[in-house]
Order: structure tokens, then C-alpha cells, then sequence
């Protein structure tokens, strides 16, 4: 036992977890110990905004594989990061939010900057711990630590200010930390039964596969089996996209290749994925997924087995132990599908071309959606650039070992399409939560985490106003990242649904004004570009990651893209509409 206050306590068991760099906003409700983090070696990076803070916790964490921690002042300062917690819980990130609250002798009174701060984010962390009293605050600390990295998401750290004061014996606890295994015996000897069965098996690599780090696994069972494999929704970085059985992602617009592929499968080996429901909807007028094959699907979450699709074997395992067990079973037997691998390739070759020629002339929506109309109200020149021909360019000119975070919204989604990465913790976006105002702090977060590292972000005019201040961020603590901004003046996504459902009356959906961001970034102390010829947009991310890699530069890419729009965002949400009152009548 040492004699130390709570404050020393509180610190040490942040330095017994290797955190170097925190993100938040300075305040007085913990003030004490941030006065000895520099001592401890943790940097604590100022922001504009909290909700930024959080998001650059879990972009550091989805990189690293380590703790984000996040902290702030009580009351506001922590209400303001529920949102980006919530992110975090569904992208997995273990995030560690530390939420100082009102002095325990005070609590119900009402006052200054008092909140109950432990119902606020009670449904998006795995644990929530608080500090009653000051001798425990070693221990709450490092259980919140180990059951965020345990449980996979985000832990919550309460503690009343007045905790960080007096003086305590205390041992800082070891972190504890989980190996979780490849699964029970019966359910992977049932796996590799069926997968020596199959003649067309199709495997879907998830986003365990990269929290695991297990991509060499997954790659090594994927060229026994010889089967196509596909990413799951939004982890187009589990599997390496210039190997020959790589397909490209499912869901949301997503590879043509992978859907067509997976619709024909007899097993689908679902490795490292819940399986999410938005990740398996019908697309481009594809219904894909299997409704007859079995499906083995392997989750370090033994609740996610069977929940979103039936399943045939459910293996409650590390997807790489999974993956490495499967392989050892598999290595001398005799499958159904060796005999049809060379054939089973060709396919795949086939239909992957397809997809890329599609791309490669995919310049044009086929939505009713009168563009020349639009444009010549707002007086916007005819040439500007299709989102898809930017997306295609983009992609070519991404540097080797590039990390992009992507917010929601039309263009965004369609990245989906374009976005290719040969190693893990490379993409980054919002999951299941959806928000506006997530990639650049995220990439921030990622880029602290990887210094080395090319980073981009990807957001649409809409999302990009609600997060392009921590542009300041970058700027101020030398975090230098890539921002690219389409600028197609509306919010395309919902805008979309106006013209399939609501007879394009265009209602709250229009950023017309006369902004340059490209400007903004130059008063914010970076480098603002704007592209508006297509020969151009290559050339610019080139410069602009140069400049980041080499100058430590920041720069926005403001990309200036017309208005065209593509598939539906959620075709399933909606309906046509109907009215009874007669002064709606029209408005069908």
C-alpha cells in the first residue's frame, strides 16, 4: 500500500493502462489531477467541442487497439458526448468516458452544472462504475478499464469532484485482460462438417476479424476453403482487397459482386459478425441473401449468435482463434468444394470485372430527379462533378496504408462502393448510430493514434458544418489529417426519400448559400483547396497528403459536386403517402 491522494491514484491507474493521450475540454471538476498528467506521461489534447473529444477517443481506440479516454467538465461537458459514446458502443471501441459530476455534499440541490450523469449513457457503455467513495478510486478506475477492452465498448468513470481529494493507501491494481478462445469443440467440429459439405461456400470476414487483428487467419482459411468472401456492412477493411477472392462489402451500397456471389452460396461462414440488420438489406434491386444456405456465424458475443438471421452452428469465439481452428480441421480433409475451386474463381474474377466496368461507367442516376431545373434556379455551372466520378478518382489517388473515416449522408454512403484497404483499423464510420459530425474528429483521434499513417476524412456539406471547428484541433496540436468536403449545397440523403415518396416538394432540405469551406479552412489555419474539374481531384488528395505526411499540414478538399442523388438511404422505412383532409388532398 502507498500513501497518495485520490487524485495520484486516479492518474496511476491511467499510466498502469499505457494511456498517453486523452481528449476533452479543461475544467475545474478535475482539475487536480489533470495538473499531473504531464508528470505521468497522458497528454490531454483540447478541443473545440466535447461530442469532437469522444469521437477522437474512438477513432484512437479503433486504430490502436487500445483505451480512448475521453473527459470533460460536469454538466454540459459531459452531456455533450453522449452522442459520440453512442458511436463508439456500436462500432465496439473500448472508450473510457470519465465524467467528473457535482461535489457528493451537494448532489440534489440543484446546483451549478448538476446532472444525473449516469442515466444519460446508461444504454450505450458495457459498464458504468462511480467513485462513492475516494479509497475506491483505483479500483472503479481499472475495472472500467478492463471491462471496456472485456466487454468490447465503451465504460463509464463517475466521479463526484470532491473524490479527487485527501489522502488514501492504495495499491494500483495489474489490468486484467481476456482471452477469449476459439469456441466450444462441438460447435467448430460442426462448422468444419459443414463447411467440408459445401459446394459453394461464401465467407463473410467482420468487424471482429479487425478488432481481433486477425486478418492473416481469416485469409488463410478463406484460401483453403477457396471460397469469395465479402465484408461485412461498413468493415471494408477485414479482408485485403487486392486478394483474389476479396469481393467487396454487403449492405448499403455495397459490391454488386459480393451480393450476386453470396445469393448462390450453400454456407455462408458469417466470421466476426452480429450479422446486423442494415448490413444485410436488399440493394440495386439485388433480394442477395441466402435464404436456404446454413449459416455458421462466429462472435466473440455469445448474444449475437442467431439474433438478426437463423443460424445453422453458432460459435462463441476470438474470429481468429475461430478462424485458425477451422483451418486445422479443415487441412486434410477432402471438401466437397475443391472440385469445382477453379471454376468457383473464375465466377468470382467474372463478376467482380462486372461490378468494376459498372463503376467505371456509373456517372448518371436513374432517378426522376430534373437536374437541369435545379441547376439553372441556382445558377450552378452544368460541369460540375458527378459524385460518383470524384469517388472513382479519390480512390485511385488513396496512398498506400491510408486510414478514412467517412459521416453519414447520400455521397458517403455511395463510398461505400469505392472504398478498398489492404490492412485492418484503415475505416472508420458512425455504424448502426448513423450521426452527423463524426469523421473529422475521428480521423483526428485515428491520426493521433497513427502518426504515421495517411488519414482522411469524408464528409458531405451538411455533417461537415457540424464538426469542421476541430479543424482547429488539428491545426493547434499538430495532428495533421485530410478533410474532403462535397459540397452539393442540400441534404442529399432525405432529399432522396422528397423524390420518391413526396412528389419532389423539397421541405428544410437546401444548403444554398454561398459558402467556401475551402476559405473557412484558410481562416482556421490550414491549407482550403476547391476542385471543381474532375481532371483535378486525384492530383489535390496527392498534394494535400504530401503536405500532411511530409509538411505536417492540414488540408479541406472542398469538392464541388452536383446534385444528383443516389439509391434511397432507407427504402424500407417509408411509404407512399396518404391524405384524408381535404387541404392535404394534393400532397399525395
Amino acid at each position: 500500500m502507498t500513501r497518495m491522494t485520490p487524485s495520484e491514484a486516479f492518474v496511476e491507474t491511467l499510466a498502469a493502462n499505457g494511456v498517453t493521450d486523452t481528449f476533452g475540454i479543461m475544467g475545474s471538476a478535475f482539475m487536480d489531477a489533470m495538473d499531473i498528467f504531464a508528470p505521468a506521461g497522458i497528454r490531454l489534447i483540447p478541443v473545440v467541442h466535447e461530442q469532437g473529444a469522444a469521437h477522437m477517443a474512438d477513432g484512437y481506440a479503433r486504430v490502436s487497439g487500445r483505451h480512448g479516454v475521453v473527459i470533460g467538465q460536469n454538466g454540459p461537458g459531459i452531456s455533450n458526448c453522449v452522442t459520440a459514446i453512442a458511436a463508439a458502443f456500436w462500432a465496439h471501441s473500448p472508450v473510457v468516458i470519465v465524467t467528473p459530476q457535482t461535489g457528493s455534499g451537494s448532489i440534489g440541490l440543484g446546483g451549478f452544472q448538476e446532472a444525473n450523469q449516469l442515466p444519460m449513457f446508461e444504454e450505450f457503455t458495457k459498464y458504468q462504475g462511480e467513485v462513492n467513495n475516494e479509497n475506491r478510486m483505483a479500483e472503479l478506475t481499472m475495472r472500467c478499464f478492463d471491462r471496456a477492452m472485456s466487454e468490447m465498448g465503451p465504460t463509464q468513470l463517475n466521479i463526484p469532484r470532491d473524490r479527487f481529494y485527501g489522502d488514501i493507501d492504495v495499491n494500483i491494481p495489474t489490468p486484467m485482460r481476456v482471452d477469449r478462445g476459439a469456441g466450444g469443440e462441438d460447435s467448430l467440429n460442426q462448422a468444419a462438417d459443414l463447411l467440408a459439405e459445401a459446394e459453394f461456400p461464401v465467407m463473410i470476414s467482420g468487424g471482429g476479424v479487425v478488432m481481433g487483428d486477425a486478418m492473416a487467419e481469416c485469409v488463410e482459411l478463406a484460401e483453403r476453403l477457396g471460397c469469395p468472401v465479402v465484408n461485412s456492412y461498413l468493415h471494408n477493411d477485414s479482408f485485403p482487397a487486392s486478394h483474389p477472392q476479396w469481393c467487396g462489402p454487403l449492405g448499403y451500397q455495397g459490391s454488386k459482386a459480393a451480393m450476386k456471389l453470396i445469393s448462390q452460396a450453400d454456407v455462408v461462414l458469417a466470421l466476426g459478425t452480429r450479422l446486423g440488420p442494415f448490413g444485410t438489406l436488399p440493394q440495386h434491386g439485388l433480394e442477395y441473401w441466402p435464404e436456404d444456405a446454413k449459416i455458421i456465424q462466429v462472435d466473440a458475443d455469445h448474444k449475437m449468435l442467431g439474433l438478426v438471421k437463423p443460424i445453422s452452428v453458432g460459435i462463441a469465439g476470438d474470429a481468429g482463434a475461430a478462424a485458425q481452428a477451422l483451418t486445422a480441421r479443415l487441412a486434410d480433409r477432402e471438401l466437397a468444394c475443391d472440385a469445382t475451386k477453379e471454376a468457383r474463381a473464375q465466377r468470382t474474377a467474372d463478376e467482380k470485372a462486372a461490378w468494376e466496368a459498372e463503376l467505371d461507367e456509373w456517372i448518371h442516376e436513374k432517378d426522376d430527379f430534373s437536374l437541369e431545373a435545379i441547376e439553372e434556379a441556382k445558377d450552378i455551372p452544368g460541369d460540375w462533378l458527378h459524385p460518383r466520378q470524384v469517388l472513382r478518382e479519390l480512390e485511385k489517388a488513396m496512398p498506400p496504408r491510408v486510414m478514412v473515416s467517412t459521416d453519414i449522408g447520400n455521397i458517403n454512403s455511395v463510398a461505400n462502393s469505392y472504398l478498398r484497404f489492404e490492412e485492418p483499423r484503415s475505416f472508420f464510420a458512425a455504424m448502426s448510430w448513423g450521426n452527423c459530425g463524426y469523421a473529422l474528429p475521428t480521423i483526428i483521434g485515428a491520426k493521433c493514434a497513427a502518426p504515421d499513417r495517411p488519414a482522411v476524412s469524408y464528409a458531405g456539406d451538411g455533417a461537415w458544418a457540424m464538426s469542421m471547428v476541430e479543424v482547429m484541433t488539428a491545426v493547434r496540436h499538430n495532428i495533421p489529417v485530410t478533410a474532403v468536403v462535397f459540397h452539393n449545397r442540400q441534404w442529399g440523403a432525405e432529399k432522396k426519400n422528397q423524390v420518391d415518396f413526396y412528389g419532389r416538394r423539397f421541405v428544410a432540405g437546401e444548403l444554398d448559400g454561398n459558402e467556401n469551406y475551402a476559405d473557412i479552412a484558410i481562416a482556421m489555419g490550414a491549407k482550403g483547396v476547391r476542385v471543381d474539374k474532375i481532371d483535378n481531384v486525384g492530383a489535390a488528395l496527392t498534394d494535400a497528403i504530401d503536405a500532411q505526411m511530409n509538411r505536417g499540414e492540414t488540408t479541406v478538399i472542398e469538392i464541388m459536386c452536383t446534385q444528383e442523388l443516389g439509391d434511397p438511404f432507407r427504402r424500407d422505412a417509408l411509404t407512399k403517402p396518404v391524405r384524408h383532409l381535404d387541404k392535404y388532398k394534393d400532397f399525395v
